[in-house]
């Protein structure tokens, strides 16, 4: 009877000891596993890559490097922001040479009026109050904006010379909303059209020009020499009396 107790004890022992032995390596295990770190950075070349036909633009974005200015404010900004991605058949569409002629501080202009400094949902557009502030706004103390207009779930997007509408949203979640439009958004400081010119007015002739002229000699109007009456007509008259003056004196003589 106390053989067997004492066998109880012992397998009781060993069981608590290897139960023991259980918790310890698990809770080692717990405390050495790397805490989840906080959420990269989000990356907008990374979604219009995903998206694809924005090559043009994730071009332009590099190379003016406001991908890499929005990737910061978006670190630092409570506010969020909204990019507005024009296609690459919006590129192909505009002039030849649009793009080729602007240089590199009007590019990083042009790249700028597709951003606003906010996160905006499709439903915040129609709320705005136009024009909306873009990026670009102080670059050369230009006033870049944008206007919003539409209804429902359709929203358009105007520069003033150009409007479009809002087909797609890469991206709607908070810090950064992404937004496909099918035409590049120009604002007028970079379409390169000009209001009309007043046509140049016709030089007043000058006094000196007038003396100049040579005053052209008068034609003889058909009252000069109707009826004999006019200086030609005179001459020939006296020529004739004179003429039968000579001829009686010759045969008096």
């Amino acid at each position: 009877m106390a053989a067997a107790a004492a066998a109880a004890a012992a397998n009781l022992l060993t069981l608590t000891s290897f139960l023991l032995l259980i918790s310890t390596g698990t809770l080692a295990q717990t405390s050495s596993a790397p805490a989840p770190g906080p959420a990269g950075p989000v990356n907008l070349t990374g979604i219009l890559e995903k998206a694809g036909q924005f090559t043009t633009f994730i071009m332009l974005l590099n190379t003016t490097q406001v991908d890499s200015q929005i990737r910061n404010q978006l670190n630092s900004s409570t506010e969020g922001m909204t990019v507005f991605a024009p296609t690459d058949n919006a590129f192909r569409n505009l002039k030849a040479g649009t793009i080729n002629n602007l240089d590199t501080q009007k590019k990083v202009q042009l790249v700028l009026y597709h951003v606003l400094p906010k996160f905006y949902s499709l439903s915040d557009l129609l709320l705005v109050s136009n024009p909306v502030r873009t990026q670009a706004t102080g670059q050369d103390g230009g006033v870049f904006g944008l206007n919003f207009t539409g209804q429902g779930n359709q929203v358009n997007v105007s520069t003033g010379i150009v409007e479009t509408q809002i087909n797609n949203a890469l991206r709607q979640q908070f810090p950064l909303a992404v937004y496909q439009v099918d035409m590049v958004l120009l604002p007028e400081e970079l379409s390169g059209t000009k209001s009309p010119s007043a046509s140049p007015t016709a030089k007043a002739p000058s006094s000196e020009d007038s003396n100049s002229k040579v005053p052209s000699a008068k034609e003889p109007s058909p009252e000069d020499n109707r009826d004999g009456s006019g200086s030609s007509g005179r001459s020939l008259g006296l020529g004739l009396v004179v003429g039968l003056a000579s001829l009686c004196m010759g045969l008096l003589s």
